[in-house]
């Protein structure tokens, strides 16, 4: 296998970067106020749905986003719903705060379902997401695979869900895990649109943040992070107390995508584990600097 360094393209990477999207939890309203005038107006941002958040403050979260020019993205972790009562409790609420057009759809954390919905599939076959108001659903991409999931129960839920959202007329995207190596990313996608999936792929990638925390986040979720792949990302297992950026995954995945002519529509969704300044910051020096 080859792994001599893609050829730079700034155009490519600026088309890449333009649109990205955000990521935070309920608990971050502060770190969004302060990041609010280096984040392009109309940016989605996505808002978390942990087991340490409550319904007031995810409720909270989405209605800041839009409140500050934004798009709110708030996410449904099916395996946290304990009843159907309470998905529509969620959706009604969000739909009050102007907050229900876009949604994430994810299975979440918890081994056992606390409810009736043991998948994200299950919350979109319900048929209430459209009752409430939404347009758009997030779905779930894992390109370097599921550390709990076997691939080709991936590979089925990700035609299922793709296809039970076109039979409700609703809008997709498949949102990926984050990852540190452009490889598997560009495989998958290719894998992707041999199925005939055509929709927006918005590729995770982790925002400037300091490198044992971002090693932490890999062990976590099961993403590949041996010495190789982190060389090729741009930092060293030996200096843990270093912060790392995109940078170079960013580059590399945007020259990659330059090549592959099946790649259709592809943007960066950002992880924001060093927080949204830091990130939004990041992403207006990078396309500053190819522009």
């Amino acid at each position: 296998m080859s792994h001599s360094k893609p050829a730079r393209n700034p155009d490519a990477a600026l088309t890449l970067v333009n649109g990205f999207s955000l990521e935070m939890t309920g608990k971050d309203v502060p770190g969004l106020e302060e990041a609010r005038n280096a984040i392009p107006a109309g940016t989605k941002i996505n808002v978390t749905f942990l087991g340490n958040e409550d319904l007031e403050m995810r409720i909270s979260a989405a209605k800041a986003v839009r409140e500050m020019g934004f798009i709110p993205v708030p996410h449904i972790s099916a395996r946290r719903l304990s009843s159907q009562s309470q998905l529509e409790d969620f959706l009604g609420r969000l739909h009050d705060v102007g907050a229900s057009e876009h949604v994430f759809a994810v299975g979440g954390d918890p081994a056992e379902p606390e409810g009736p919905y043991p998948d994200s599939l299950s919350v979109i076959r319900s048929g209430l997401l459209s009752q409430y108001g939404v347009r758009e659903v997030s779905i779930a991409g894992y390109p370097e695979g599921h550390p709990d999931i076997d691939d080709d129960v991936l590979w089925r839920h990700l035609d299922d869900k793709s296809a039970a959202l076109k039979e409700q007329g609703l809008q997709a995207v498949i949102l990926t895990q984050f990852g540190f190596d452009t490889e598997p990313v560009m495989t998958w996608i290719k894998n992707v649109r041999a199925r005939g999936i055509d929709t927006q792929i918005r590729v995770g990638t982790p925002g400037p943040a300091g490198v044992k925390r971002l090693l932490g986040f890999a062990r976590r979720f099961g993403i590949g992070a041996n010495a190789m792949i982190v060389k090729k990302y741009g930092f060293s297992l030996t200096n843990l107390m270093g912060t790392a950026g995109p940078d170079t995954f960013v580059s590399d995945l945007a020259s990659l995508l330059s090549q592959e002519p099946t790649a259709g529509e592809v943007s960066l969704h950002f992880y924001t584990f060093g927080g949204l300044k830091a990130t939004a910051d990041w992403a207006n020096e990078y396309t500053t600097d190819r522009s």
